[in-house]
């Protein structure tokens, strides 16, 4: 099993809503359904746990899935995969995609 987890704050004039709405609405339902997937959630940040500085990201993505193989196979079989990785371009300023294994 392998996780992915995505880093990202969102680009200057794109709203939580905007954001929120294309993660409810087409995101998570459509990353949730491909096979390889395991688990996909979103989390937003609330603050830092002991300090009142501002988390250094708003938004975390946590995907886990069966290999990069499968995933990527998925993705390219799901129409609607097709729309996902452009819109979120759109909205996540300069997003970290990191690849981890559990430990």
């Amino acid at each position: 099993m392998k996780t992915l987890i995505v880093l990202f704050n969102l680009k200057p004039g794109v709203s939580e809503t905007e954001y929120e709405e294309f993660a409810k609405q087409l995101d998570i339902p459509t990353v949730k359904s491909l096979k390889s997937v395991a688990d996909f959630k979103v989390y937003k940040a609330s603050g830092l746990f002991g300090s009142d500085a501002a988390p250094p990201y708003k938004y975390f993505e946590v995907i886990h899935f069966e290999s990069v193989d499968s995933l990527v196979a998925d993705m390219g079989a799901e129409p609607k995969m097709a729309e996902i990785p452009a819109k979120f371009q759109q909205l996540a300023d300069n997003p970290i995609f990191i690849l981890t294994d559990e430990i």
